[in-house]
């Protein structure tokens, strides 16, 4: 019985002469032994022989062309080249190399280890063309010159103008690390951002730092631009707690964004809690008084968000295990609500005091604070689901569209009133984590962090990936980066881009080319 073999199994069984057939292996059996020699005697010797068979596949040219003719018969032959269970195939090498297991090697060659290479090797790449100062643009033709000579003849809409102009900005940014200020320059930040969060303005942004001998820390950075560059400067004060901070977001409970609200976890003795703190509590310069400092026990908190509807603009919610509790956090008076699942992600619309959850079990629903809900009668306006878990919901301006993210790294736009998906953002990832999504609506942009650590910008009218942007620093479950996008960032005079916090660094993306960074604004001055 004749043994099949993969090579013979890929060709079409026609009957060849027997000069054709000798002429095939004659050739084949010259090449291999004036390419490459057979190395000495080895333990796995099998697979040697089943990469010289595949090296006997690959025609070889004695005369090639470019780098790039190589480069693209390598990536041809790692498609073609099949699986053999214990060995991976390298296509630069073109050949077969044994997979060691896990355990009694000193260098262990594993298939995560190489998966992690290849990742990295990937990363660097888009890291040098990011630095190029000509990238390509997200749409074929898409220019702003070409743009605004079809504007000019009356070939293209205003709106589709603006969005289209920010598209070629949002291709064209460029990393800038920017230096935190503080009053005691003599101790930097060597603590990894976990999170950071912008107030309303982006004056202002609330972070959170994971501390090396557990716990964390958060804080306050005030932002400022001027003449083209932009500062960031800590405030005085810093909180320590050897607890988790599970969700964040600023709080209207004496003007626009007086207050943050802390959901904290608890951790051994210390039980969890839902605080809200002042935002002038963390500088010392501030001559205000502290505004309402409170804590309300309420242990295990997944999410939190707060009302700026004016019949409701001193309640906040929370999300827990199998229920959502309403709160005012002026007189205390308490609701809830009992729920089929952990509530992971909550959003107030602000037209209309109703509240949107999403569950770990993918359902989404809202609650309208107006109706009273008798024992027998379920809360839920309504109810729609996605496959995973939701990590995030956000609602646009108009209030019948809502963004869910889960985590199978699905983002789709729902039409409320029709309880339907009506646009999908593809190409995020996530397998396990919480991670939120950023909408920026003025300039039609969709935002998210995936587990990869890649920062993804949609065009949100279309679903149309604009830009991926990698991770500054090497790929690790605790070191994804937390972002925050404005249209002004520093406040009404600000600057547009994205901030990118990431392990003890801070960067800026400006989408504006006429960036300055301060020490060339000092130089120029």
């Amino acid at each position: 019985m004749k043994k099949w073999n993969w090579r013979e199994g890929q060709r079409p069984n026609r009957r060849r002469g027997a000069g054709q057939r000798h002429g095939w292996y004659r050739s084949n059996r010259q090449r291999s032994t004036q390419d490459q020699p057979w190395s000495g005697h080895n333990d796995a010797g099998s697979y040697h022989r089943a990469s010289q068979r595949y090296e006997d596949q690959i025609p070889s040219s004695s005369t090639p062309t470019s780098s790039s003719s190589s480069s693209s018969s390598s990536s041809n032959a790692s498609s073609v080249a099949p699986e053999l269970p214990g060995f991976y195939f390298d296509p630069e090498k073109n050949r077969y190399f044994r997979l060691l297991p896990g355990h009694n090697n000193c260098n262990p060659l594993t298939r995560e280890q190489l998966q992690e290479k290849e990742r990295e090797k990937q990363r660097n790449k888009m890291l040098a063309e990011d630095e190029k100062p000509r990238k390509k643009a997200p749409r074929t033709g898409l220019n702003t010159s070409l743009l605004l000579q079809k504007r000019h003849l009356g070939m293209l809409p205003e709106n589709s103008y603006h969005r289209l102009v920010h598209e070629v900005k949002v291709s064209a940014m460029r990393r800038h690390k920017l230096e935190i200020q503080s009053t005691d320059n003599s101790n930097p930040n060597t603590d990894n951002f976990r999170l950071i969060v912008g107030d309303s303005a982006c004056e202002r942004v609330f972070t959170v730092n994971d501390v090396s001998h557990g716990g964390c820390k958060y804080g306050i950075m005030n932002f400022s631009s001027s003449r083209g560059s932009l500062s960031v400067e800590m405030c005085d004060n810093l909180y320590f707690t050897n607890r988790k901070v599970n969700s964040i977001c600023w709080a209207s409970v004496n003007y626009p964004d007086s207050h943050v609200l802390l959901c904290l976890v608890g951790a051994a003795d210390t039980p969890g809690c839902v605080s809200l703190l002042p935002a002038s509590l963390f500088s010392n310069s501030n001559p205000d008084q502290p505004g309402m400092l409170c804590s309300f026990k309420i242990s295990s908190a997944w999410s939190c968000a707060w009302c700026l509807n004016p019949q409701f603009d001193k309640t906040f919610s929370t999300g827990l295990s199998r229920r959502v509790i309403l709160k005012d956090a002026e007189t205390g008076r308490t609701q809830t609500y009992s729920t089929g699942s952990d509530v992971l992600a909550q959003q107030f619309a602000v037209r209309v005091p109703v509240l949107f959850n999403g569950c770990r079990s993918g359902e989404i629903f809202s609650i309208d604070l107006r109706q009273r809900v008798r024992r027998d009668q379920s809360s839920k306006a309504s109810r729609f689901h996605q496959e995973s878990a939701i990590t995030s919901v956000r609602v646009l301006q108009d209030e019948n569209y809502l963004l869910a993210a889960d985590m199978l790294g699905q983002i789709k736009l729902w039409d409320v009133r029709v309880t339907k998906p009506v646009q999908e953002y593809k190409g995020h990832y996530n397998e396990h984590a919480y991670l939120p999504i950023h909408v920026n609506e003025p300039e039609g942009l969709l935002l998210a962090v995936g587990q990869d650590c890649y920062t993804r910008l949609w065009s949100l009218k279309d679903g149309h990936l604009l830009r991926t942007i990698p991770s500054p620093h090497p790929v690790a479950n605790d070191l994804i980066p937390s972002v925050v996008f404005s249209s002004k960032l520093g406040g009404c005079r600000g600057l547009p881009g994205l901030l990118m916090a990431v392990k003890h660094d801070l960067y800026y993306f400006p989408y504006n080319t006429d960036y300055q960074e301060e020490g060339e604004e000092q130089e120029g001055f």
